[in-house]
């Protein structure tokens, strides 16, 4: 069985370790001419540790890595609203971490470098299409220049090619981003720990202007600093879209946080001090009938766009990759592998989306604002919401997303 992958991202570099652990070649067909260590910082949560782990890439992960000790929710006032423990601090079997992007994507690559063989990772290779047949499919590829690649024949395509995956516009033309008025801008700033060095902070709500804070690189100065990737979302009605491919500037977002001065964290001379800036929209896509056509599929963000909330895409295509890898791994009919996953798949990840879209876990800020009338709130916050509340909004998030402690145990 000829098994083509589209895109060497996190989610198609599982698919591909996945498939050599159980016995199956396949090619791993990558746009970039090269690859280098691009993006900022990612949460690796229980139940993505738990596919890398079972890819056996547990222990390098960890050591390029910051383990959470905890998850921590403030208002824009610095206020306390919730805490609670993380990964093996909350009883998982696997940490939860934090780290540096591109960090993740090169052990990945590493080790399916290792493991597949270089012969099979073709970097420089940008799909353009594809065509099928009831026996093959046919993918055409240009380089990086815009000259054609060698077309390639495989019995099953699988479209890992991200939010702008050129295969699942093939099957959707007319489909546009969902853009709600929620623009990002992301950056990274060498700093002293933050409530200790292992925490995950969220700060406000996206209509106030919103901050999600946690390290990626530990002791990074040789004095003691981290890496601290730091994340701003503002929802403006009238905003137009940020662009994927400009830097940001401070100006167009630093006033939301000018005020953000607490006794144990300076929000503006974080992001003044970030050694870069990156500006992103918030989008996602509304979940689609259909992922699989014939002999062809998609995984992952191509699968499934979400908002960057819950640290979730990620884990997602790791699950779609395990999944994907089981059906095939059966042998017999692989379309038939392709609809089952799509069944099992697609139904999950579009609750996911709706979730994110509605009641993410920052949605704790958002009641505690609601209970105070948008003001500090004198005494603490258990004086207007009960901790079982909030406690409630992250299980049910963690349900809907698959680390529920005892789904992840199981």
């Amino acid at each position: 069985m000829r098994i083509a992958i589209v895109g060497g991202g996190i989610g198609g570099l599982a698919l591909a370790l996945g498939l050599q652990q159980r016995g199956i070649a396949c090619d791993v067909y990558e746009a970039a001419p090269e690859v280098k260590e691009l993006g900022v910082g990612i949460t690796l949560l229980p139940h993505a540790m738990r596919e890398l782990a079972a890819l056996g890439l547990q222990p390098r992960l960890e050591s390029l890595g910051i383990e959470n000790l905890e998850s921590v929710f403030f208002n824009r006032w610095g206020q306390f609203i919730y805490r609670e423990p993380r990964g093996r601090h909350a009883g998982y079997a696997v940490p939860e971490l934090g780290m540096h992007r591109g960090k993740l994507h090169g052990a990945m690559l590493e080790a399916a470098l290792q493991r597949l063989g270089a012969s099979c990772i073709h970097l420089d290779h940008r799909c353009t299409g594809l065509q099928q047949d009831a026996q093959q499919v046919t993918l055409d590829f240009v380089n990086v220049r815009g000259n054609p690649q060698p077309s390639v024949q495989a019995d099953v395509v699988i479209a890992c090619d991200g939010v702008n995956s050129t295969v699942r516009r093939q099957f959707y033309p007319d489909e546009k981003p969902a853009f709600g008025g929620i623009n990002t801008w992301r950056g990274v700033t060498v700093h002293k720990p933050i409530l200790g060095g292992k925490t995950y902070l969220r700060i406000g709500s996206i209509d106030t202007g919103k901050m999600v804070i946690y390290p990626i690189v530990d002791n990074i100065d040789g004095h003691g600093s981290q890496l601290i990737n730091w994340v701003a979302e503002v929802r403006q009605a009238d905003a137009g879209m940020n662009d994927w491919n400009k830097p940001g500037r401070f100006e167009d977002f630093l006033s939301f946080f000018q005020d953000w001065s607490f006794d144990w964290l300076d929000v503006p001379d974080l992001i003044f001090h970030s050694r870069q800036v990156l500006e992103y929209p918030m989008v996602d896509k509304d979940p689609v009938p259909r992922w699989t056509f014939g002999r062809v599929t998609f995984l992952g963000d191509a699968a499934h766009p979400m908002y960057p909330r819950g640290s979730n895409g990620c884990a997602q295509g790791l699950v779609d990759a395990r999944t994907l890898a089981d059906l095939l791994a059966r042998g017999g009919d692989p379309t038939q592998a392709l609809n089952e996953y799509e069944a099992v798949r697609l139904p999950a990840t579009a609750k996911v989306v709706e979730t994110n879209r509605t009641v993410p876990p920052d949605f704790i800020i958002m009641m505690a604002d609601q209970a105070s009338g948008g003001r500090p709130f004198p005494g603490t916050i258990d004086d207007l919401v009960p901790v079982e509340e909030f406690r409630r909004i992250s299980d049910e998030y963690k349900k809907v997303a698959g680390f529920a402690l005892e789904r992840c145990e199981s």
